[in-house]
């Protein structure tokens, strides 16, 4: 009894996997016997994942939020012309409605040094730091024109704006350096220079004598002129030094 069992058990090997695989390779056979096998699939539902193919954008953007920031890291002056920024901030500046949280009724007379100290943000971070798509940048025109006077081309200072310390000073840099790449124009103030600054002929030039040393030969200074030496001085020199003269 025991050897056609054994018998049987080799034959069904045998064939068992010419035709497994006959079946897979047919969708419709292997989707049948998947319905045949599992009558209820909702119970448990296998996610279907190949490690082949790049994940979906949506999983990416799910598995790392800070993606959305790198879209505007090469062009961040795109950014200020999206419907991201106009949803958020409109037609006003990134800083207007920032206010800083602070003890008592006075507020600070400086702003802080920065607001990110290594991966910890503060809790109240400045307009420039809190948004991430904002990047300061020569380039990015419209973000530096909000930090500027329109009347008196100066930057704003950081208590008005609310900027940390470090953004003011790269604001600083980006600025200068926007007007030296004819980016952003700059006044130069208008000086009308007389020809009564630079002539020769008004009185308090024309009416001055000449020194007396000039027309008389003499020198300017007295010690520029020839000098003879007292005959008695030269004497008790020789005679202090006759050992050493020849």
């Amino acid at each position: 009894m025991a050897a056609p069992i054994q018998c049987f058990g080799k034959v069904l090997c045998r064939i068992s996997t010419p035709v497994l695989r006959s079946l897979f390779q047919h969708k419709p056979c292997s989707q049948k016997l998947v319905e045949l096998w599992a009558p209820s699939r909702s119970a448990f539902e296998l996610r279907q994942h190949s490690f082949c193919t790049a994940p979906s954008s949506k999983e990416a953007t799910d598995d790392n939020p800070n993606k959305a920031a790198v879209r505007y890291q090469d062009t961040p002056w795109d950014y200020m012309e999206s419907e991201e920024y106009i949803e958020r901030y409109g037609t006003k500046p990134v800083w207007a409605d920032y206010r800083r949280n602070h003890k008592g009724g006075i507020p600070p007379q400086k702003t802080r040094k920065t607001c990110i100290r290594g991966d910890e943000i503060c809790g109240n971070p400045c307009p420039i730091c809190r948004d991430s798509n904002v990047i300061i940048h020569h380039q990015n025109v419209k973000l530096l024109q909000q930090f500027i006077n329109p009347y008196t081309g100066a930057v704003y200072e950081p208590t008005r704006t609310g900027v940390c310390m470090k953004q003011q000073k790269l604001l600083n840099v980006a600025v200068n350096m926007a007007r030296d790449h004819g980016l952003l124009p700059f006044q130069i103030p208008h000086v009308d220079f007389l020809e009564e600054d630079f002539s020769k002929s008004h009185d308090a030039v024309g009416s001055t004598p000449t020194p007396t040393c000039l027309t008389s030969g003499e020198p300017w200074y007295t010690w520029y002129d020839k000098m003879v030496p007292d005959e008695k001085e030269v004497a008790k020199v020789k005679k202090l030094y006759k050992a050493y003269l020849k």
